[in-house]
């Protein structure tokens, strides 16, 4: 048996400590990992179906079959989807992504270094699958810096284009780990990501909060389409369900 609690890594960043922990949960049973930045809690294995479903709801708001392969409208089928996720956590979305058949590659971006040390390191238990899949590359960077920019999510390949671009790195667009992630929320911040996308392409985004008017209406002035999705799940901790909000984006098939 696990022991009931042990801190497997401990880091200080520019954005405070940040912490690997894993403990046997006393109400559940279960063994539970936890990410820390600070005094925040940023992930738990305890909570994933927000993560999950930003996944699905993302790529389930693509047409069936995939897209093309080059810089085309992206709307057909053919040989797979591209997809980039800002954030890594415990890798439950990434993993998610992967079990789509339809996608081709992934890269996932993250601006911590230790966290992609802990999935290279087998240290968290999706770290294997996500390492060892090679259609998936963990990359050290700053999401938001690089969607402001003109090369695009993936330093490999500068001005690459996407079909899907999933993010979970804040806990919401009004509560943001870092005051520099603040300008991605806006009007221009998110025009400047949608020119990473393929026509047709999808954005989506996990947030903690419940939803935003405010925030889907400016995400309705940059795509086509803008909707707020509400993902609730047990809380064993609470009663009733506890919930999430994925906002799915689509950019316009002629854009």
């Amino acid at each position: 048996m696990s022991p009931r609690f042990e801190e497997i890594d401990w880091r200080p960043t520019p954005m405070g400590d940040i912490s690997l922990r894993r403990r046997r949960d006393p109400l559940t049973g279960q063994e539970v990992y936890e990410v820390k930045l600070g005094d925040e809690f940023l992930m738990s294995s305890l909570f994933t179906a927000g993560e999950i479903e930003l996944a699905r709801l993302g790529l389930g708001a693509l047409p069936d079959g995939g897209a093309d392969s080059g810089t085309g409208n992206g709307t057909g089928t053919g040989a797979g989807l591209d997809v980039a996720v800002g954030g890594l956590g415990l890798g439950y979305t990434a993993r998610a992504v992967l079990e789509d058949p339809r996608v081709r590659s992934l890269v996932v971006v993250d601006a911590l270094p230790d966290v992609i040390r802990w999935h290279e390191e087998k240290l968290v238990p999706l770290g294997e699958a996500l390492v060892s899949d090679r259609r998936c590359r963990l990359v050290r960077g700053d999401f938001f810096a690089l969607a402001a920019g003109t090369e695009g999510l993936d330093p490999q390949r500068p001005g690459r284009r996407l079909h899907a671009i999933l993010l979970d790195v804040d806990h919401s667009p009004r509560h943001v780990l870092h005051p520099s992630h603040a300008p991605f929320y806006g009007e221009a911040g998110l025009r400047a990501l949608s020119g990473h996308l393929h026509p047709g392409g999808v954005f989506a985004l996990w947030s903690n909060d419940p939803p935003d008017e405010d925030f889907t209406a400016v995400l309705a002035r940059v795509f086509a389409t803008a909707e707020a999705h509400v993902v609730r799940f047990d809380n064993p901790y609470q009663p009733g369900a506890a919930a999430n909000t994925v906002y799915v984006a689509g950019k316009a098939a002629g854009a």
